[in-house]
């Protein structure tokens, strides 16, 4: 038995492993797998010198921030302002920086750094080269690193749509944009963006399309202080992905998951069809043709005086249910013209407690056997019902059919327009492109790295306890399994030590091995357990032999074991036979049957 529950434990832990293995499994794109080298016991461990990720291909953009000389070339900060806004905080006048953060996993590895505390920042970059949605999936990703943790704020980016007469300096929230994306979070809301705009072919309009949700938890993303890579795929198949730190934490079809969807339906309601007068959407009427019986009086109160009612022995009308504290005293500091005259506090009469009741008696009010209340007509199918009414559909004078929103507008810059009640906010190493294999290079000398060294920093427990956390975030039902995991090995201790016969004793299990006796399997009725006992022990037949014996000899029995149990065995088995003996000398030894040969 308790083989089968090792074997058992053992499946389940098993099945605990197999199933986290099988949910890494399932992402099948670009997986990122970085390696911990367990090495958290050979302190102090030295940082790796920054090394700058290189690309053996042209990509459509590549910023890993090297020195703050490129980042002057580059990138241009906005003297915009925000329409529509108080003028002291309209201006785009948030600081941004380029130094190492704090506790640089890296040495010498430079970051973006929003640096400004509720303040309006905009800057942009011109992408190397238009992606036009041409064929190719579009990948983006970038590094953020929340460093003071997020209170409310944003750290998406903007995809710019291509416009030759656009400004960089004017970058501001109405500039046009193709596609934003990124965290962003403002109290107990965690988003996780992704909105194209999408224009529609017949008015020219443009129109925002949200991602649904993502199913997984985003809270420790904002919390934990650790840089984390964002990872947005958009293919020529219309389908997308999410990624955060490799993992798909949001997918779906461009058509078919977002709001509100890219077509429009093809009817709608018509604005002008009004409901005629004469529609009636009443299901149940009163039956007209019903009339109230002769005999209903609706005069009759619902309840009546109990006329039959007496009041019962040993009320006691004269006296009060509450009467003066006799154990009160009036405060020392009372002043009966400042405070009034002094009156001891209330408590219930105890005469009151001690019998029915006290107080002047009232007959009590029963149900009127009479009572049938007012009259309504019983409620009949009305025969004029015709539904609930509903416009009639028409043709979607908008309607359009798009089955191709992959082919969004052209990008030609990338931008951060963000406002923020937290400041030290870290991005880094942006990358476009349209191959996963650039991709993939360019992940794993970078962001890889980056985070095997953090990781490496952290306490090993810790890192166990937040990977398992962050596992049964993404997978909620990865918290069943733990408690599984952890109940049932208390659960199985439980049954193999503490059975219920109580504590197994080592003179019961000597007893059991001298005489060979049977083991009940189900608890023994303990009414009568000690005279059955006592006839136990006189039940003795022809020969001296106990019949409860099953014949196997207490030699070999005694010869199995060891030569300490043995001598202890022997001690008891003197014991016995003593017992034994005045056994037969008791008056109340039973008469029995002489045994069959």
């Amino acid at each position: 038995m308790k083989v089968r529950r090792s074997l058992l434990l053992l499946g389940l832990l098993a099945s605990l492993l197999l199933a986290v293995k099988c949910e890494e499994d399932d992402n099948d794109d670009v997986e990122v797998e970085v390696e911990d080298d367990g090495e958290d016991d050979v302190p102090p461990r030295e940082k790796p010198v920054y090394k700058r990720p290189t690309l053996k291909e042209n990509t459509y953009f590549a910023e890993p921030f090297h020195t703050k000389e490129d980042f002057s070339k580059k990138w241009v900060l906005s003297d915009a302002k925000k329409d529509n806004t108080d003028e002291t905080i309209a201006k785009y006048d948030g600081k941004w920086s380029i130094e190492e953060p704090s506790d640089n996993p890296l040495v010498g590895d430079l970051g973006l750094i929003l640096k400004s505390k509720a303040k309006h920042h905009a800057v942009s970059s011109p992408l190397n080269k238009p992606f036009d949605f041409s064929g190719k999936p579009f990948i983006m990703q970038y590094e953020v690193r929340f460093q003071n943790g997020m209170e409310c704020g944003g750290a998406y980016v903007k995809l710019l749509s291509q416009d030759s007469k656009l400004p960089l300096n004017k970058f501001q929230d109405k500039t046009p944009y193709t596609i934003m994306f990124g965290p962003d979070k403002c109290g107990n809301d965690h988003k996780l963006h992704f909105i194209f705009r999408h224009k529609n072919p017949k008015t020219g309009e443009i129109e925002e399309k949200h991602a649904k949700k993502p199913a997984a938890s985003l809270d420790s993303f904002f919390t934990d202080k650790k840089t984390h890579l964002y990872t947005l795929i958009v293919k020529p198949d219309n389908t997308f992905q999410i990624k955060v730190d490799g993992n798909v934490v949001n997918s779906g079809s461009l058509l078919e998951d977002f709001s509100p969807p890219v077509n429009p339906p093809k009817e709608i309601e018509d604005p002008d069809d009004k409901k005629p007068e004469d529609w009636d959407e009443r299901e149940k009427i009163a039956d007209p043709e019903a009339s109230k019986p002769d005999d209903w009086d609706e005069s009759e109160p619902e309840m009546i005086i109990d006329e039959d009612a007496v009041m019962p022995d040993g009320w006691l009308e004269d006296e009060p249910k509450l009467i003066p504290d006799p154990a009160a005293a009036k405060p020392d500091d009372w002043d009966d013209e400042m405070d009034g005259e002094w009156e001891a506090p209330l408590i219930d009469n105890e005469k009151c407690s001690d019998g029915p009741g006290c107080g002047p008696w009232k007959k009590p009010s029963i149900k009127n056997p009479n009572y049938k209340g007012k009259w309504f007509a019983p409620m009949i199918d009305n025969p004029n019902y015709k539904g609930i009414w509903k416009a009639r559909m028409i043709p979607n004078p908008s309607y359009f059919e798009d089955l191709n929103p992959y082919k969004m507008t052209p990008i030609s810059a990338l931008g951060l327009e963000l406002w923020s009640m937290t400041n030290d906010i870290l991005f880094d190493n942006f990358l476009i492109s349209d191959d996963d294999k650039v991709v993939e290079s360019w992940t794993h000398s970078s962001w890889v790295i980056k985070n095997m060294e953090e990781k490496a920093s952290s306490a090993s427990g810790l890192n166990i306890w937040n990977t398992l956390k962050s596992s049964a975030d993404a997978k909620p039902w990865l918290w069943a399994v733990y408690v599984v995991v952890l109940l049932l090995p208390i659960v199985l201790l439980s049954i193999c030590f503490c059975p219920k016969s109580g504590p197994i004793k080592s003179e019961d299990i000597a007893q059991r091995k001298k005489t060979d006796e049977a083991t009940p399997d189900d608890d023994e009725v303990k009414e009568g357990e000690e005279d059955k006992s006592d006839d136990k022990k006189a039940d003795i037949g022809p020969g001296g032999d106990n019949t409860q014996t099953t014949g196997k000899s207490k030699k070999s029995d005694l010869e199995a074991k060891d030569d300490d149990e043995g001598d202890d065995a022997d001690e008891e088995e003197d014991e016995d036979v003593e017992e034994e003996q005045k056994v037969k000398e008791s008056p109340r030894q039973r008469k029995r049957k002489p045994r069959k040969e």
